[in-house]
This record gives C-alpha cells, sequence and structure tokens, in this order.
C-alpha cells in the first residue's frame, strides 16, 4: 500500500462533513480503572494506571515500526499484535515494574486474577459525559459521525455498547486490518477511505496530544481536547482547535 501524502487544511474552507473521534481518552476514560487498581495494588493505583497507559502506547509504536527478521532485512513484516493483546501486555508489565516487587507472585492464581479484573474493567471504561449529547449535536447537523482508532473491532464495539453511543456513531473504525497504529499516516487514511470525504473535509477529535498534532500533519481538521491544562506538544505545529471538552467540536459549526 502506497502512503498516503498528508493534505493542508484549507483556511477558511467550509464546515467539516464528518467528525471522527479517538476513543481511548477521548470517548472513554483510560484512567476510570484507578479506583480498581488501587484496591487491588493499596499505594499503587495512580502510578500503575499511569504507566499502562504510557506503556500500552509505546508498544503500539514499538510494534509498527520494528521488523521480524535479521537486521538489514526492511521487507520484513512489522511485529503487529491486536491493541487488546498490546493492552494486556502494558499491564503485566507495569505491575511488575511498580506494584510487585516478588517475582514468585507473578506466576500466581492471584496475580492473575488481578490482571482479568483490570482487563476486564477496560473492556468498560468509564465514558466522558458530554459524549451522546454531542454527538446528537452533530447527528442533528447531518454530519457523519464515528470513532477511528487503534482499538480491535471487539474492544471497541464493547466500549461503544456499554456507554450506549452505537445509534450516534455512523462508524466505528479499528486501524487493525491494515495492522499500522497511529501515528502511522495509513491508519488516519482509513477516515478517508470509510467516510468518503478528503481530510480537509473532516474534523478528528483527540484528547491525546501526539494523535491531534499527527491528524494535523495528515491534513484532518483537529480538537485537541485538553483536559488537564497541559502545554501542546513543542514541534512547530498547532492543531486547529483547543478546547477543554468534547462540546468544543461544535465551534467548527457556526450557527
Amino acid at each position: 500500500m502506497n502512503t498516503p501524502q498528508p493534505r493542508n487544511p484549507v483556511p477558511g474552507a467550509e464546515a467539516p462533513k464528518a467528525v471522527l473521534f479517538d476513543a481511548y481518552g477521548t470517548l472513554f476514560d483510560v484512567y476510570s480503572v484507578g479506583l480498581l487498581a488501587e484496591q487491588l495494588f493499596p499505594g499503587h493505583g495512580p502510578a500503575l494506571t499511569l504507566m499502562w497507559r504510557d506503556k500500552q502506547i509505546e508498544y503500539t509504536r514499538l510494534v509498527t515500526v520494528s521488523t521480524h527478521g535479521r537486521p538489514g532485512e526492511l521487507d520484513a513484516p512489522p511485529m503487529y499484535r491486536p491493541f487488546w493483546e498490546l493492552t494486556r501486555a502494558a499491564l503485566v508489565y507495569s505491575i511488575k515494574r511498580i506494584a510487585n516487587n516478588d517475582p514468585s507472585a507473578w506466576a500466581s492464581g492471584t496475580f492473575d486474577s488481578k490482571i482479568e479484573q483490570l482487563m476486564n474493567q477496560y473492556r468498560h471504561l468509564s465514558a466522558y459525559p458530554e459524549n451522546r449529547e454531542v454527538l446528537l449535536a452533530l447527528k442533528a447537523r447531518g454530519i457523519v459521525t464515528g470513532i477511528l482508532s487503534n482499538g480491535d473491532a471487539a474492544m471497541l464495539g464493547v466500549a461503544v455498547r456499554s456507554a450506549g453511543l452505537d445509534d450516534v456513531l455512523d462508524h466505528v473504525i479499528s486501524v487493525d486490518p491494515i495492522r499500522k497504529y497511529k501515528t502511522h499516516p495509513d491508519a488516519y487514511a482509513l477516515g478517508c477511505s470509510t467516510t468518503g470525504f478528503a481530510a480537509g473535509q473532516i474534523a478528528f477529535v483527540s484528547s491525546n496530544g501526539w494523535d491531534a498534532l499527527a491528524a494535523t500533519w495528515y491534513g484532518f481538521r483537529t480538537l485537541w481536547v485538553n483536559r488537564q491544562g497541559l502545554p501542546f506538544e513543542e514541534l512547530g505545529t498547532q492543531p486547529s482547535r483547543i478546547g477543554a471538552s468534547l462540546k468544543d467540536v461544535l465551534a467548527f459549526f457556526p450557527a
């Protein structure tokens, strides 16, 4: 597959035809597992949850750019693993790194039980309260809506149904079929091929600064949802808009 070339948004262009949302961290609160993590690993819940997320994203990048085989075999296939597998691997690593310094416990039934409890909780992450209101407002304007996520289809399906959003999303797009995670341009290209719109006709919404940046580079109109009041990435490009909640996506559609 040829790598799609980014297209720069046209200043003052008409309102987007579609809005695509990142899922994990944007529609679904990845840190809502923190309470259970603290119950299972007292004193380590917040640190465990943060490392779990960071390692999960690190693994997506690692398997996207790395190859099988000996050095120099540049045409070897990527070391792709489905997002659910990477999420579990990241959790196991994080527990071993932060919450449990006793290797003899890593193979115990209790250890496995705790992993499964946290993974089950990840299937049903808390949804941000404004999700449905915003999606309904977009649908009322005739805007195509969807998710564009690293998550594989099965885990996205559970999350969407658990949040009661299946009736307000036109598309739930997983990168799994192309076996490349964001921020690879092919991942963002799925938004265009699925909706039938050019990059500049699509607004992409993410609470992850790296995701909003790469989507801007690709050519999407972008909203970075900065819920935590963080600085944006220092790489010389700004998203189209910055807001504090998903409601700020409606600013793309003036009354």
